[in-house]
């Protein structure tokens, strides 16, 4: 499984994915960084077959109503620290790619997964 970390998710996410063996972008790696457009991340994740992972609600959005993109990790921790948001993706990151074998849509918050059903 790919993903795709999003600009307003620190580096350090990424970094910290790719070395338990994930394959991972962040947006820095793209050739605009920081500046892509989510309409160019939404195409390099349909392209590559990438998870996006964000706390964007326009991806949630889109995610809902053209289905772009197929899969999205929806962060909702609200304003945490780095340091926080490491051990929660340490935490749950296992689970979180299992749980991507039945949904499509996965929420991280501070206490939980949760995998939503669509409709």
């Amino acid at each position: 499984m790919k993903f795709l970390v999003d600009a307003n998710l620190p580096f350090k996410v990424a970094l910290h994915l790719k070395n338990k063996g994930f394959d991972i972008l962040h947006t820095d790696d793209l050739p605009d960084k920081e500046r892509t457009t989510d309409n160019q991340i939404r195409k390099v994740a349909k392209d590559q077959n990438r998870v996006i992972i964000t706390k964007d609600s326009d991806f949630l959005d889109s995610h809902l109503i053209q289905g772009i993109p197929k899969k999205l990790l929806f962060v909702t921790t609200g304003n945490i620290t780095n340091k926080e948001l490491l051990h929660l993706i340490e935490k749950y990151f296992d689970s979180i790619v299992k749980l991507f074998d039945t949904y499509n849509l996965i929420e991280i918050n501070n206490e939980e997964i949760i995998g939503h059903e669509e409709f």
